[in-house]
């Protein structure tokens, strides 16, 4: 029985994931489905650089703009989202394109990860929490390290989403996240995936990075950060997105205008660079230069995927 093929474009942010994979789409039928932990949030536009619907250009999206800002979205929920989203798309008799930076999201499709969801201990949580406002983060880093050093090696140390998903995992489960991860990799992968990722020079990514975030703040990042603190009480996830916390920080005037700009520049550069470590450890990953023509690179993945 032949597997339907599944084309993957991943990359790191700003590296033209988005134009590729919409010209990619109109040349071969195909429909995408976004992988991307941020652009699922509804009126999160500017920050999370949502691919507009001029940029669709008639090509549909799914897992776009679908979460309120003040809910909780988990790797599971995505899993099961994305792979009806791949199910309606080859019912169709399209070809399924997955596009986005989020690895974690990515993985469990690849690799059929179960991330099953855990309940939250809300109780353990916000005793967590009570750490990292007495201690700081560096705390938890450091309880999360000596559980599950493996994971802890894949994220940063300002990471504190991760960081406390790794010890709740732990906390739930008595397993670690890394345990869970390989017991639950043993299942049949029902696809054919093809995995393209983006590269390029990393100092001509870097410029991009840092013009793309001018770009969002002539957008209006900054109001678009004030009217989301205006409308919603709790942000579980969201706001700890990149560029949303420092424009809060600064909204908040615990950092002046500058220190925002260059601090999200600087997070954004090392996020690439911790997205290009993620991908370099799948073997079947085909690496495009993300400087080549369109055109170059959709011809790579037509030939790599056996696709006319």
């Amino acid at each position: 029985m032949n597997k339907p093929t599944v084309i993957v474009i991943c990359g790191p942010t700003a590296s033209g994931k988005t134009a590729l994979s919409i010209e990619l789409a109109k040349r071969i039928n195909g429909e995408i489905v976004s992988a991307d932990s941020m652009q699922i949030y509804k009126e999160m536009n500017i920050g999370s650089a949502k691919v507009t619907p001029e940029e669709m250009q008639g090509i549909k999206h799914y897992l776009i703009d679908f979460v309120s800002p003040d809910q909780r979205y988990s790797v599971a929920n995505y899993k099961l989202e994305a792979k009806k989203a791949i199910e309606k798309i080859i019912k169709k008799g399209k070809v399924p394109i997955i596009v986005g930076g989020t690895g974690l999201y990515i993985d469990s499709l690849i690799y059929e990860i179960d991330y099953s969801d855990i309940k939250i201990d809300e109780n353990y949580r916000e005793k967590l929490e009570k750490i990292k406002s007495e201690e700081g983060l560096e705390k938890l880093y450091k309880m999360a390290e000596k559980i599950d050093p493996e994971a802890v090696k894949k994220i940063s140390k300002n990471d504190s989403k991760r960081i406390m998903r790794i010890l709740e995992i732990y906390n739930s489960t008595g397993k670690t996240k890394t345990q869970q991860e390989k017991e639950s990799r043993t299942k049949e992968i029902p696809y054919n995936y093809k995995i393209f990722a983006i590269t390029m020079d990393r100092q001509k990514l870097y410029n991009r990075i840092n013009q793309r975030v001018d770009i969002m703040l002539q957008k209006g990042l900054i109001d678009e950060v004030k009217n989301l603190l205006n409308k919603y009480k709790k942000f579980p996830t969201s706001m700890q997105g990149l560029g949303y916390k420092e424009v809060k920080e600064y909204i908040e005037q615990k950092i002046t205008k500058q220190e925002m700009i260059n601090k999200i520049k600087q997070e954004t550069r090392r996020y690439a660079k911790r997205q290009l470590t993620w991908f370099r450890k799948n073997k079947q990953t085909i690496w495009i230069n993300g400087l080549d023509s369109i055109d170059k690179n959709i011809n790579i993945i037509l030939e790599e995927s056996n696709i006319e």
